[in-house]
């Protein structure tokens, strides 16, 4: 494994080159002609240009989608659905080096974590493939007078529109294709605007896998520009989204219109519960990595560290001591353990955060500091870091950093612990670390949120449902769940007397 990553660091695929968006099956330009860069967040360089659609170039993606949903897609069955799914996690499978290097260099993740999604994402391309053939409805029983049969029909939603995040391009594109094309459905993806190279690669591989034109469309431009009109499409049946809660409302009213359907996966600012009796050794990598994996850019970040009193200053020393001693660095780095954040905005707004957590009394154990010299200046370097001191009225403790800062506080009991825990406008997951089962099921009982880890955290796995409570948004990615989101129900009766 070490050597074929060694090689990866010296591959230089994303070469500042420009690239097309992918509309009806044919690659192109946006219909203004203007494009935008995207830049590797370790170095600062210019690694690409790709257009900057608008709502022109939004119309064409969507009717594209329309064409080939009422067109020959209309007609595959689940096994093609199924075969199709299939053929293109091959071809992803044979491409992955090249679309975790492309993920490293766009967004910043080191290389030894892009090229370990591997399993995750081509096990939800597979998961999905199996449940192409298994979309059924039922025969009910009624109570109408009469010979009357009943059955309902599970029918794809139609044009998906689908607009993603940057910090995970790969596996935020197949959460999304995936489940489509195995309902059925067409759609245009969004990605951001600060990680398009990816799902534009991953748009060549559907071809090379032999999606038909139309069924899978790349557009790419900002969220104002081209996000907005996808979301408020009349012709897009249904809109998933990730990324930040006020956008997820934004695209809400936006639904309004054609009251189109919508999957939202949003913020968090997730509770770590640490007891006494916990596993020490265990608790302190995957407490302090719950927050800094994907350097604190991830939606389930495990930011607010609650434990319990006795152990609190041991435990908190010990992960500032964990924390101080990663190695941060370019992504494509194979010792790389802290990758950059994404942009200099973002960086400058976890430093608004760091500076407010200090004025507001809280206090630095260790890191949060940028980085602004030797090899790392011209990137959006910071160290990972440790806040004590922290109130729950604290801004650092009630909003979402989405970088590497964690907010350590203190606990007494069990109750207070919950309550604590759900005492935030989000529920997207949470975490417990404890010896003791009863109290793990007392906590995973009462913590309101859609993921609770229990002396684990990130697990993820396609077969398990994976959404958020409250604020964190709705609907489900994973599971049998995730390709109902994607589907109607159609009552149908006959009279057979």
């Amino acid at each position: 494994m070490t050597k074929p990553v060694r090689d990866l660091s010296l591959r230089t695929p994303i070469d500042g080159r420009h690239r097309q968006m992918l509309i009806g099956g044919e690659w192109r330009d946006s219909v203004s002609g203007r494009t935008f860069e995207t830049r590797n967040p370790a170095t600062g360089a210019v690694i690409g240009t790709v257009p900057l659609s608008d709502t022109k170039d939004i119309d064409l993606a969507v009717a594209a989608a329309r064409r080939a949903f009422e067109g020959p897609w209309s007609r595959f069955k689940p096994y093609e659905r199924q075969l199709l799914l299939l053929k293109i996690a091959d071809v992803m499978e044979r491409h992955w080096e090249e679309l975790a290097l492309s993920d490293t260099t766009d967004m910043g993740m080191p290389i030894t974590r892009t090229l370990a999604n591997k399993n995750r994402v081509l096990g939800m391309l597979r998961f999905y493939a199996g449940m192409a053939t298994s979309i059924h409805g039922h025969t009910i029983g009624n109570s109408l007078p009469g010979e009357i049969v009943s059955y309902t029909r599970k029918e794809p939603v139609g044009v998906v529109g689908a607009i993603i995040p940057w910090n995970a391009p790969t596996a935020a594109s197949i959460w999304k294709i995936g489940p489509a094309l195995a309902t059925g459905c067409t759609i245009v993806l969004k990605p951001s605007e600060e990680a398009p190279l990816t799902p534009l690669l991953i748009a060549d591989l559907m071809q090379e896998a032999g999606v038909p034109p139309g069924v899978v469309n790349v557009v790419t431009g900002t969220g104002a520009e081209a996000g907005a009109p996808l979301a408020a499409h009349m012709d897009v049946d249904k809109v998933v989204f990730t990324g930040s809660t006020a956008t997820g409302q934004a695209i809400l009213r936006a639904s309004a219109a054609n009251m189109k359907r919508v999957s939202l996966e949003l913020g968090g600012k997730s509770p770590v519960i640490v007891l006494a009796d916990a596993d020490i050794e265990r608790a302190v990598p995957v407490a302090a990595m719950s927050v800094f994996a994907n350097s604190g850019q991830i939606c389930i970040a495990g930011s607010r560290l609650f434990v319990e009193r006795p152990i609190y200053e041991e435990f908190v020393e010990r992960v500032a001591t964990f924390a101080a001693k990663l190695r941060i660095g370019d992504g494509a780095d194979p010792e790389t353990e802290i990758g950059p954040l994404i942009s200099q905005t973002q960086l400058e707004r976890v430093s608004g955060f760091i500076a407010d957590g200090a004025r507001e009394g809280a206090w630095l154990v260790t890191g949060g500091t940028r980085i602004t010299e030797g090899a790392l200046a011209a990137g959006n370097f910071m160290t990972p870091g440790v806040f004590s001191g922290v109130t729950d009225d604290m801004r650092i403790a009630r909003e979402e950093i989405f970088g590497p800062i964690i907010s350590a506080l203190p606990f007494d009991t069990l109750d207070e612990a919950a309550r604590r825990g759900n005492d935030t406008p989000y529920g997207l997951g949470a975490g417990v670390f404890t010896r003791d089962v009863g109290k793990a099921h007392q906590l995973a009982n009462r913590l309101r949120a859609g993921s609770v880890w229990v002396n684990t955290y990130h697990a993820i796995d396609p077969a398990v449902p994976f959404g958020g409570y409250k604020m964190s948004g709705y609907g489900r990615e994973g599971g049998a769940e995730h390709l109902d989101e994607f589907l109607n129900t159609k009552g149908v009766w006959i009279r057979i007397d």
